[in-house]
């Protein structure tokens, strides 16, 4: 089967539709981060409500608290999501000498560990605190450096995937593979309680908009 180069010219999204979407998640992410800045009640109690409903459920039932620490902790840690993204770097320039690409990828993955570090002092929101922690976790909450890691280096391969051309089966089978790794660890860092809701929804949407924003650049360079 004839697969396309890698910096061939991009299947759709078109650029035109990348660049709304960037929009979008740009406004989404500002008003989240406004509400959480300015503790706005009803978000506030939500999170506490959901927060509190989730930890009850984590401490009742310790082998599921388990297995989300394992997952959270070395399937979808940010360490090993960055690992991921570097090595499929090393593979774009080993298989197609797309320095450029390689580059892009690496690149967009730590503007994202600048921004979640960067909100999260700006931000200074303090973690949910537990008479009885199944879990425990560095810096601040907001956002969430797991869910917005996991959405930014699985979304970019994603996109690398589907503009390379790959089998059905295979982009049926990465798709599975990122959509349950991204709502995944979002769900265990609630579950852990060891963010709010809203940092996890924050970091979902901070993680989109790099991909779109990364994907418009990269049309622009190979549209």
């Amino acid at each position: 089967m004839h697969t396309r180069p890698v910096d061939s010219p991009p299947r759709p999204p078109a650029r035109r539709t990348a660049v709304r979407l960037t929009a979008v998640l740009g406004l989404c992410s500002v008003v989240l981060l406004v509400l959480v800045a300015t503790e706005w009640r009803p978000l506030m109690d939500v999170d506490a409500d959901l927060a509190r409903t989730t930890h009850r459920w984590a401490v009742a039932d310790p082998g599921l608290t388990h297995f989300c620490r394992i997952l959270t902790d070395w399937v979808w840690d940010p360490v090993t999501m960055r690992l991921v993204g570097a090595a499929a770097a090393v593979w774009l320039v080993w298989r197609y000498a797309a320095w450029w690409t390689a580059g892009w990828l690496v690149v967009t993955s730590a503007v994202g560990t600048l921004v979640q570090q960067g909100l999260k002092a700006a931000v200074d929101r303090d973690r949910p605190v537990w008479p009885d922690p199944v879990d425990s976790a560095h810096y601040q909450a907001y956002p969430s450096g797991h869910a917005l890691t996991a959405t930014v280096v699985l979304g970019l391969l994603l996109w690398l995937l589907h503009r390379h051309g790959v089998s059905r089966p295979l982009w049926r089978t990465a798709v599975t593979v990122a959509v349950v790794s991204v709502v995944g660890v979002g769900l265990t860092r609630i579950w852990l309680g060891v963010h709010w809701p809203s940092d996890v929804l924050g970091g979902w949407l901070l993680g989109a908009l790099l991909v779109t924003g990364a994907i418009v650049v990269h049309q622009r360079r190979y549209p």
